[in-house]
């Protein structure tokens, strides 16, 4: 394995077109690189709204062979870009460099560097994983004949029922029609509004309450590159959207990544009828690999042709910062995984958080919803 040389830090929106190049060359030669979260065009729209997000470009013999986008605040503690949002992260390099995690902290100025869906390759980061978890993915291929044959050839066990469905819909709302590339940024809107819904409904965080987060999702809808482009994907009954999906894809990855649905629909399961429809189109548009994401869902599972592996952890080097930020950070990320492993803890948590939401959404209206501009 080679060592690197030299480590230069630069902002996202900084990198010049070589290094953006070299990115790109480092993630296609290496399946484990070929999620679009983790392009260099993923990191210039985080970095448009968070000041601290860098990039450590990995030299050797003068040339950029490595790159890892991070965060960094004012004590010096780091996390994968995009965290709590991305649901791939690396350092992204040519094959077999290596790196020393201790001087690559050092040259970032970071005590600690906290990860949370970090890719099983990075053997520099092997020691300060605290858990692995299953990433479940669909591999794609492009199917013979319309969108109903590809699905009982593929899914054969989930055909009837939705097509059954689909037709249901179709007679009592309309047509129904899928569009994958759509481009209509009040669609987006619109799925945002039914996300942030959802959020409150079932007790979860509200992403799209937090202002950077939609700028971020509008900045990166507009963003068309081979490496990363924004697909905004939608199922219509007649004129009415009833089911939305925005995420990105690279050349060869499609990530999922927000799905919602209007509950009036609920009855005809959009959100499942959603992701069969992207499947489809997206391996009839090269995609072959849809990456679900880590987390348990009962759709995964029907979907899932296997799984990846992903990690959470905290890099560090000796510093009374990465000691403190460990004792706060790890307690908290157990007690959420011991209860997201076990279903006998899940599906209290779950009706707990149902509950709260319902209390919460029986008040008054949310203050900063998407609708008023604010995953």
């Amino acid at each position: 394995m080679r060592s690197m040389s030299a480590i230069t830090i630069h902002r996202p929106g900084e990198l010049s077109e070589p290094l953006r190049r070299a990115w790109h060359r480092a993630m296609d030669e290496s399946p484990d690189y070929a999620n679009p979260f983790l392009a260099p065009e993923f990191a210039i729209g985080v970095g448009r709204h968070r000041g601290g997000a860098r990039v450590a470009v990995l030299h050797e013999n003068g040339e950029a062979v490595g790159f890892l986008p991070y965060e960094r605040n004012a004590y010096g503690v780091g996390r994968a870009i995009g965290l709590g949002l991305s649901d791939c992260q690396a350092l992204v390099h040519r094959p077999g460099v290596g790196w020393d995690t201790r001087e690559l902290l050092r040259a970032c100025g970071l005590s600690v560097f906290e990860f949370d869906h970090l890719v099983e390759e990075q053997k520099p980061f092997r020691r300060y994983v605290t858990g692995t978890f299953a990433s479940p993915v669909a591999d794609l291929k492009p199917g013979e004949g319309e969108y109903p044959q590809w699905l009982r050839q593929t899914y054969p066990g989930l055909a009837r029922t939705t097509l059954k469905k689909e037709r249901r819909l179709g007679r009592d709302l309309g047509e129904v029609r899928f569009v994958y590339d759509e481009r209509d940024p009040r669609v987006l809107r619109t799925l945002m509004r039914w996300k942030s819904a959802q959020y409150r409904r079932t007790g979860r965080m509200d992403r799209f309450s937090k202002p950077w987060i939609v700028d971020l999702v509008e900045h990166l809808f507009h963003v068309r590159e081979e490496h990363f482009t924004g697909i905004l994907s939608v199922v219509y009954a007649g004129d009415r959207p009833v089911a939305a999906h925005f995420g990105p894809r690279s050349r060869t990855v499609f990530a999922a990544w927000f799905t919602a649905y209007d509950p009036e629909f609920g009855y005809y399961s959009p959100g499942l009828m959603m992701h069969l429809r992207m499947a489809e189109a997206a391996g009839r548009d090269g995609v072959t690999l849809m990456d679900m994401g880590r987390g348990e869902k009962e759709y995964k599972d029907w979907l899932k042709t296997r799984e990846l592996r992903v990690a959470e952890g905290f890099a560090v080097r000796p510093h009374p910062v990465a000691t403190a930020h460990r004792l706060w950070r790890r307690p908290v990320r157990g007690l959420r995984n011991t209860v997201l492993a076990h279903p006998r803890l899940r599906e209290p948590a779950d009706r707990l958080l149902k509950t709260v939401g319902t209390l919460r959404t029986s008040g008054p209206a949310h203050p900063a919803g998407p609708g008023a501009r604010a995953r």
